[in-house]
């Protein structure tokens, strides 16, 4: 064959070649009930925030939570605190930070300024969140940059304020209330990171008011069970008076008898995801179960100072029958990309699962 003709020949085989389809199970997040409900719980954001160049990847988480809020009939957004790295660093080293805590603290404000008028988010404060690098002290920027008039929907759910330990209001520790699509009745109580008595004092007296016996309290704080799935008996911060897991147990949630859930974070093993979880079922003073589940990612994607978590966020769907909620473990990250779509969902048992509320 006449090398022109070989040429040719090769070159329209080229363009009239037909690749095979490539082949994708990748599912886009769906409620599997249309009269389900949904909540989106984030997992500590500091490691995104802390790198300037990680800022993207949680406006990225939000920005997909606020564009699939009709399609997951998502009511509202939980976080389980540490929102920055450092709340009083002046001079970041560029290693373990290369952002002063006012533009940590300014970057974690805008990025959940996406949802203000839009979704209420509740958060609560995590260690970092407090001193200088890490819980030196209680002092936080916390109430300065998601005051409570930031979000309305947010203020419009607001019933308790307690008071931080100089005797002032503070969203450290609150209460919202929200009734669900189904008429359900639930309080959403936050608590400071390792509470000091007067704080799980005044969580018990707010939980037994009569006005909230039959409500389902959601307790969400920061520090609460380790990867064993073991409620955490010691940490070393220097703060006076800090209750951490087992006693916050053992003096708020087992006493209790509307609390029948517990969402916390804190707890980290680099490129893990095991290391990041936990999971219980324990049962209350009133003969209810409550469902506790410690959810993090910050130090998948690179470690402590990765990438921020992967993109790792919660959908728990309520399920119209009232009791039952589904939990599933998914990055909008990986999503955005048919590149990286299949690792968009992590549905290990211990990542996809359901709990019954009682």
């Amino acid at each position: 064959m006449p090398k022109k003709l070989l040429l040719l020949f090769f070159v329209t085989s080229v363009l009239f070649y037909k690749l095979p389809a490539q082949q994708s199970d990748y599912v886009k997040p769906s409620l599997s009930d249309t009269d389900s409900w949904s909540l989106v719980l984030l997992p500590d954001v500091q490691t995104y925030i802390k790198f300037d160049y990680n800022q993207p990847i949680l406006d990225l988480m939000l920005a997909w939570v606020s564009n699939n809020v009709e399609t997951l009939n998502t009511k509202m957004v939980l976080c389980t605190g540490d929102l920055v790295e450092q709340n009083d660093l002046f001079n970041p080293d560029g290693r373990v930070a290369n952002q002063a805590s006012v533009s940590q603290w300014e970057a974690v404000s805008a990025a959940f300024g996406r949802l203000d008028g839009q979704l209420p988010y509740i958060l609560t404060i995590g260690n970092h969140d407090y001193g200088i690098l890490s819980a030196e002290s209680r002092d936080t920027h916390f109430d300065k940059y998601f005051p409570p008039n930031k979000n309305r929907l947010n203020q419009k759910m607001l019933r308790d304020v307690g008071l931080n330990a100089e005797g002032r209001p503070t969203l450290a520790d609150a209460t919202y209330e929200f009734v669900s699509p189904h008429g359900r009745k639930f309080l959403v109580l936050v608590l400071e990171f390792a509470p000091r008595d007067e704080a799980l004092e005044w969580a018990r007296g707010v939980i037994g008011k009569e006005r909230y016996k039959d409500h389902t309290v959601i307790l969400l704080t920061h520090s609460y069970m380790d990867s064993n799935n073991k409620h955490i008996v010691h940490e070393g911060y220097e703060l006076p008076g800090p209750n951490y897991g087992e006693a916050i147990w053992q003096k708020l949630v087992q006493p209790s008898k509307n609390i029948q859930m517990v969402f916390a974070g804190h707890i980290g093993k680099p490129d893990d995801p095991k290391g990041h979880i936990a999971f219980r079922v324990d049962e209350n003073a009133g003969g209810k179960k409550v469902s506790q589940m410690v959810f993090n990612a910050q130090a998948l994607g690179g470690g402590w100072h990765g990438n921020g978590g992967d993109g790792w966020l919660r959908i728990l769907e309520f399920l119209p029958d009232g009791k039952t909620v589904k939990v599933k473990t998914f990055s909008p990250l990986f999503a955005i990309s048919p590149t990286t779509q299949k690792y968009a969902w992590r549905t290990e048992p211990h990542d996809e699962f359901t709990f019954e509320l009682d």
